[in-house]
Formats: C-alpha cells, sequence, structure tokens
C-alpha cells in the first residue's frame, strides 16, 4: 500500500471512531495568533487529541516556513523518530520504531502516551515530510525513571524544550503536547502538596508561549491511578472556548471538545 495511502488509512479508521470537529483546530489557531511555541495540555491516551494534533500541523505548515512537533517522549527516541521521518512508513519503519523499551510497556501498565493513534499522527507527520512540508518531530522527556520528585522532571523537560526552541529559525513555529499539568503557566493555590510547585510551560514565560487546556464535554481518557484504566470525565453542556488574560492564570486558552474516547492502546 502506498504510504500517503496508508497514512489516510490509518487517520481515517480512528477518525470513523472518534471524530473531530473541524472548529477546534481553527479556534486554536486564531486565539494563538502569531504565538510561536503552542503548548496543548491534554488527557493522555485519547483517540481525539492525536487527531487534533494531525489537523495542526497540517496547517500550521501551509503558513509557517517550518514546524516541529514536540512530544512528551524521551529524548532517546529522537533518533527513531527522525529515521521514521527519513523511511517510508512501510511495515519494516513501523516495527523498527516500535523497539525500544518506551513503546513495548504492556497497555494494563502503560500512562496512554503510547498508542496506535500516536504512532497515526506521527505517520502523519511523515507524508507533510514526504509532500515537502518543513516538518519534524522530537521528543523532550527525561528517560522513565531519571527524576525522583515532579518538580526535576518539569524543569528538566523545559530546558530540552527551550533547546529546542531554540534552535529553530526565527520564523518556526513549535507545537507541543504533553500532559495538561505540565502545560499550566503557574500552580493552583489549592493544587495538592504532591504537585509540582513550577511546571514545565512556568519555566518558558519568557518565550513566545500560548498554553491551551483540552478539554472535552464528556467521554473517557487513559491514566495511571492504580490500576491504569479508562477514567470517565464530568458531563457538562457544550462549551465556547475560554480565554484568560489573568496574571496568574494557568492556562491562556481553555477549549472544549466535544467527547473523547480512550485510543487503541499499543502491544508488542
Amino acid at each position: 500500500m502506498p504510504s500517503a495511502v496508508l497514512a489516510m488509512t490509518l487517520l481515517c479508521s480512528v477518525a470513523m471512531a472518534a471524530p473531530v470537529p473541524d472548529d477546534t483546530a481553527t479556534q486554536i489557531m486564531a486565539h494563538a495568533g502569531g504565538h510561536r511555541l503552542v503548548v496543548l495540555g491534554e488527557y493522555h491516551g485519547t483517540a481525539e487529541t492525536p487527531l487534533l494534533v494531525a489537523d495542526l500541523m497540517e496547517r500550521y505548515s501551509r503558513e509557517t516556513a517550518a514546524v516541529r512537533l514536540a512530544l512528551e517522549l524521551p529524548m532517546s527516541e529522537n533518533v527513531a523518530l527522525a529515521r521514521y521521518l527519513r523511511s517510508d512508513g512501510g511495515a519494516d519503519a513501523r516495527e523498527a520504531l516500535r523497539t525500544s523499551p518506551f513503546w513495548g510497556i504492556k497497555d494494563d501498565q502503560h500512562d496512554g502516551r503510547r498508542s496506535r493513534d500516536m504512532l497515526a499522527l506521527l505517520e502523519a507527520v511523515r507524508v507533510l515530510r514526504a509532500q515537502g512540508r518543513d516538518v519534524g518531530v522530537a521528543g523532550y522527556d527525561e528517560e522513565t525513571g531519571t527524576s525522583a520528585r515532579n518538580d526535576a522532571r518539569d524543569a528538566a523537560m523545559a530546558t530540552h524544550l527551550r533547546q529546542q526552541f531554540n534552535a529553530l529559525p526565527a520564523d518556526a513555529r513549535m507545537l507541543v503536547l504533553t500532559g495538561n499539568v505540565h502545560a499550566m503557566r503557574s500552580v493552583p493555590a489549592d493544587a495538592p502538596a504532591e504537585m509540582q510547585q513550577k511546571t514545565m510551560a512556568a519555566y518558558l514565560l519568557d518565550l513566545p508561549l500560548y498554553s491551551v487546556r483540552l478539554e472535552a464535554s464528556r467521554g473517557h481518557f487513559w491514566a495511571c491511578v492504580q490500576p491504569c484504566r479508562a477514567i470517565p470525565l464530568t458531563a457538562r453542556p457544550p462549551r465556547a472556548p475560554k480565554e484568560d488574560r489573568e496574571t496568574d492564570r494557568q492556562y491562556d486558552l481553555w477549549i472544549w471538545m466535544p467527547t473523547l474516547s480512550v485510543g487503541t492502546l499499543t502491544d508488542r
């Protein structure tokens, strides 16, 4: 099967199960405007968010000289990610991408950052690159278990993102996908004691950063809360995007997708 057809097949098969409204990407881009570092704070493990990110990558790469996607994956994955983007996207290339310990964690143990939906996102970026778009993808996380404290991990991730962003041309844009806590500009006053006191995004506020909280009106996501499982969202009526301009705001924008559903988690 030609690689471009494969990409569309992967994305369309997910989209049939979990459609993303066309206006979600439009709304984010309209509010983010000229900000060159757009941070998306997600619930891990959903089918819809990778589709949204693929949509944003396609749209931003039409109008921007270069677009880079930063994923909450260990930095050690970056060689394999770059190799995959240069490949034909065939079965051998996909298998090679999944040979690392990160992708080998079993379905009932991992935290939702690994899924066939995320693999489809990588394939979508590869196809954009094959079409001549100036796009790329890289991880910015530490190795699993490196930091004993959340604070140290967030500081390290911020350092990696800053280095990657500063290496971009002046007219390039970076789209960052991360957990919603890491995307916070500031920690709320009633945050639990075990939560990091300074988040990843908070270290990067001197950059042209725009933080978006991805919410949904209903559905489920995947999380490890003893044990790892699908977690339901509190159902609420549809809401319009809400922009926040307060000095101590947690996010610049809250946006509600219609629904979230658990993606197809990877296995060996």
